[in-house]
């Protein structure tokens, strides 16, 4: 695997660097899913298994979800806007996170008080925010990073904090690899996840609580999903949204919302798939890809970015403009 030209240290540099420090934030991106918040947790509790004094935030307005509270530490998180600047930390860590778009603006400002900085990531992007960067693009996962980056603190597997780790880990390798179904997954997240189950973690729990442990409403949602999915060019690209409405029907909050885009993405014949979820003042759009088409491409085009089988970005316009969009969008990628 290959970093980012932004790179300018080693993992193990960084846990030298963080080993200096006493006081130490960590902070993912707004909206955060799993790969964000196991992250955020799995770092913190290698930190504090070395002594270190951890703060762990959330960015941005919308709390970290409910479907990963099983996470060791999960119940410390606080939001970005609750701290404050004023008592800056020793360090701050931006994980799966690779600009302040996506830091937001509270935890940008956390970030710059913050007496030293570093950045570990998965998104290549061509300017560095921090003091110490690492990004690797090729990860499946940022949790493969943090995993790592514990092994350079000096964290026996033997410490009660291993397990705690792993568990962390694993519940972003397994998001972010899809349960290890999308083009991401290989040797080395496989490699990583045996060590993870080596330590101890309950796989099958972690699954459960992740994958099996639904809402009524989220599926009610997934059901509007294909109800409402237009396949174009030939099946080969759909798009499908979710509107304030379908909302108020079934009850569903945010989180009942995200699985969606893998319901329609798994239809037969799909190449790719776009979710629209409207908004109070906004349309989110997610991409998801099969084979070897670049959806973060279309994405950066509309503002937003991520990864080339995942990516995601927000339209400014009524839910009609934003599908008339991805309309000719979706054929553009496809053609």
């Amino acid at each position: 695997m290959t970093v980012t030209p932004e790179t300018n240290a080693t993992l193990a540099e960084i846990a030298s660097a963080l080993l200096k420090r006493r006081r130490i934030c960590i902070c993912g991106h707004v909206n955060p899913d799993g790969d964000c918040i196991g992250s955020t947790l799995a770092l913190a509790c290698a930190l504090r298994a070395v002594g270190r004094e951890v703060v762990t935030l959330v960015a941005g307005d919308v709390p970290a979800p409910r479907a990963f509270d099983f996470m060791p530490g999960f119940g410390g998180l606080m939001m970005a806007s609750e701290l404050d600047a004023g008592a800056p930390a020793d360090a701050f860590v931006a994980v799966d996170v690779p600009n302040d778009e996506r830091l937001g603006d509270d935890a940008v400002a956390l970030r710059d008080a913050s007496a030293f900085t570093v950045t570990i990531d998965h998104h290549a992007y061509p300017r560095r925010m921090s003091d110490l960067s690492y990004t690797e693009p090729h990860a499946a996962a940022t949790t493969l990073l943090v995993w790592q980056l514990a092994h350079h603190l000096g964290i026996s597997d033997d410490s009660p904090a291993w397990r705690d780790i792993a568990t962390c880990a694993y519940a972003g390798l397994l998001t972010d690899t899809g349960r290890f179904m999308f083009q991401n997954t290989d040797a080395l997240a496989l490699h990583a996840a045996a060590e993870m189950f080596a330590a101890g973690i309950d796989a099958a729990g972690i699954a459960q609580r992740l994958f099996q442990d639904r809402t009524l409403a989220s599926v009610e949602i997934d059901a509007l999903a294909v109800r409402h999915a237009e396949f174009l060019c030939e099946g080969k690209a759909v798009l499908s949204w979710i509107s304030l409405d379908d909302m108020q029907e079934t009850g569903a909050e945010k989180d009942d919302t995200e699985g969606a885009i893998n319901v329609i993405r798994s239809i037969q014949g799909v190449e790719v798939a776009c979710m629209l979820k409207e908004r109070d003042d906004c349309v989110r759009g997610s991409l998801r890809a099969k084979g070897d088409l670049d959806v973060a491409s279309l994405a950066r085009e509309l503002g937003g970015g991520g990864h080339k089988a995942a990516a995601g970005f927000t339209l400014h316009c009524p839910m009609d403009e934003a599908r008339a969009t991805m309309h000719d969008a979706l054929r553009r990628v496809v053609s």
